[in-house]
């Protein structure tokens, strides 16, 4: 049976209302929930960005159950990695051993704010080594570490979960999809890319969960909801060479001024229709992923969402 999580998307929606609707979800019967890790939302229209990380703690405190994931953290310029390892084994203590560390190469939307953004090729290496680093922490070593493009001279982690905190990785092509396997937990895809988790199994990754995610807009008026769609999500059918290199709001703006609502609703799934919500989930599962996150497009849409779900939505997908 697949896994059901719902996604406390930053870039849609203030601070409170993402604690809040995470006890929401919590309640609602959600398995797990993630949470985006950016500085910008994609979008102006979107209107949000909080710290993601000052969220979690604080969702940590009004949950008891539901497994968190953030969704994902970028350790190569915007935080350290032996930061973000400082980050993590916090929110696990928190959380009391409820938290996945997602990890990836990020987004120059959000990382070119303390500097230049690295070639994607320097981004993977950049990955490998702090994907090590943040590994050894974890595992409560004594860290002295020497790189190509970071130095840990001395670094341990005072504050440990009793269990490890499980990393997973984002993963586009094999070359990820190996970095996935080979120091992760987990694999994070958010297309649903059969390819990409053959080639996570084929490197060694046969054991770990398989994390997908997908947005949908859900509502009574279909019509409401593509506008919706194509006001805050029309950004959502470039592939990921587009998607990590625009530096701004304003140029994915620019970028999908040609996209129209039928584009968009060609790729999301608009309106009251349960069936048509459940087959866009069901294409992950398809694909080969184990934990399916779902996106709810629209910052003022979430409370009918998490009214609906628990008795349209989720008895629906707990037979995938």
């Amino acid at each position: 049976m697949v896994n059901i999580g719902y996604t406390l998307l930053g870039e849609q929606s203030p601070p409170k209302k993402l604690v809040a609707d995470a006890a929401r979800a919590e309640a609602a019967g959600f398995d797990f929930a993630v949470i985006s890790d950016h500085y910008n939302p994609w979008l102006t229209s979107q209107g949000h960005s909080p710290y993601t990380w000052s969220v979690l703690g604080a969702v940590t405190q009004v949950t008891e159950r539901i497994e968190l994931m953030s969704y994902v953290t970028c350790p190569i310029r915007r935080y350290h990695p032996a930061v973000v390892a400082q980050k993590a084994a916090t929110i696990g203590l928190l959380s009391d051993n409820r938290f996945t560390l997602g990890l990836g190469t990020g987004e120059n939307l959000n990382e070119h704010v303390v500097g230049d953004w690295p070639h994607v090729e320097v981004r993977h290496d950049m990955l490998a080594e702090a994907l090590e680093i943040i590994r050894s922490l974890l595992a409560s070593e004594r860290l002295s570490f020497h790189g190509d493009f970071f130095t840990v001279p001395e670094a341990r982690l005072w504050d440990l979960p009793e269990r490890r905190v499980p990393m997973a990785v984002a993963a586009s092509g094999p070359q990820s999809a190996e970095l996935a396997a080979q120091y992760g937990d987990g694999l994070i895809g958010t297309f649903p890319d059969a390819e990409v988790v053959r080639s996570y199994e084929e490197a060694g990754g046969s054991n770990g969960r398989r994390i997908g995610q997908v947005a949908i807009c859900y509502g009574p008026d279909e019509a409401q909801c593509r506008r919706t769609a194509h006001e805050q999500w029309r950004w959502g059918g470039f592939g990921w060479r587009v998607l990590s290199e625009l530096p701004e709001p304003t140029a994915f703006e620019q970028a999908t001024e040609t996209v129209s609502e039928d584009d968009v609703a060609q790729k999301i799934s608009c309106g009251p229709d349960v069936d048509r919500h459940v087959e866009a989930v069901r294409a992950f599962v398809a694909a080969g992923f184990t934990d399916v996150a779902v996106v709810q497009i629209g910052g003022d849409a979430q409370d009918a969402f998490l009214d609906w779900a628990p008795d349209e939505l989720l008895p629906r997908l707990r037979k995938l």
